[in-house]
C-alpha cells in the first residue's frame, strides 16, 4: 500500500452516503463489463452487525474503496453452510488502484468476519473481473459450487475461503 498515503478504514454501513456513491460507481463498472448492473437483492439491512458489515477506506479523507459482507443461511438450492458470510461490493476506484486497497480491504473483513463468528467467505464474480479473480485466488480463494442471482450466468464465476479463527 502507498506509505505517502494516510489511509483510514470506517465501518459506515451500507445506507451511508459515501457507501452510496461507490456503490453507484461499482454499478456502473458492471454496465461498462457485462453490459447491465448486477441485480442481486440488497438491502441495507443486510449489512448491520451482527449479521454483517460494510466499510469503506478514505485516502487523504476520500472515499476510494469500499467492500461489505453479510450473512447468509445454511441450506437451499445453493447448498450454502453454516457460517457462511457473502462478499459484496468489493471496488476500488480507478484512480485509487494499484495501491494494495482492494487486497487492504478484503483482509479487514475477513477479520471483522471472523470476530462476527462467521467461518468461509463466499463471492460472486465473472470472468470480465480477471483482476478480481486474481486477487481473490492469490488470498487463498477457490472455485466453488455457483450460488446466488448469477449461478446460472455462463459469465459467472464463484469462490470460497475458509476463515481462520485466531
Amino acid at each position: 500500500m502507498d506509505t505517502t498515503a494516510t489511509v483510514e478504514f470506517h465501518i459506515t454501513g451500507y445506507a451511508h452516503p459515501d457507501a452510496q456513491a461507490l456503490s453507484a460507481e461499482v454499478q456502473q463498472e458492471y454496465v461498462r463489463r457485462y453490459g447491465d448492473p448486477d441485480f442481486t437483492e440488497m438491502s441495507a439491512e443486510d449489512f448491520e452487525a451482527p449479521a454483517g458489515l460494510f466499510l469503506i477506506a478514505y485516502l487523504d479523507g476520500r472515499p476510494v474503496a469500499c467492500g461489505g459482507w453479510r450473512a447468509k443461511e445454511a441450506g437451499g438450492a445453493d447448498e450454502l453452510r453454516e457460517g457462511d458470510a457473502e462478499l459484496k461490493r468489493m471496488f476500488v476506484v480507478p484512480d485509487a488502484r494499484g495501491r494494495g486497497l482492494a487486497r487492504a480491504v478484503l483482509r479487514r473483513l475477513e477479520q471483522t468476519a471472523v470476530e462476527a463468528g462467521r467461518t468461509r467467505f463466499i463471492l460472486e464474480t465473472g470472468t470480465q473481473q480477471p483482476e478480481a479473480i486474481a486477487l481473490y485466488k492469490s488470498e487463498g480463494y477457490t472455485a466453488i459450487r455457483k450460488f446466488g442471482y448469477y449461478k446460472e450466468h455462463p459469465l459467472a464465476v464463484c469462490l470460497g475461503k475458509e476463515l481462520v479463527t485466531v
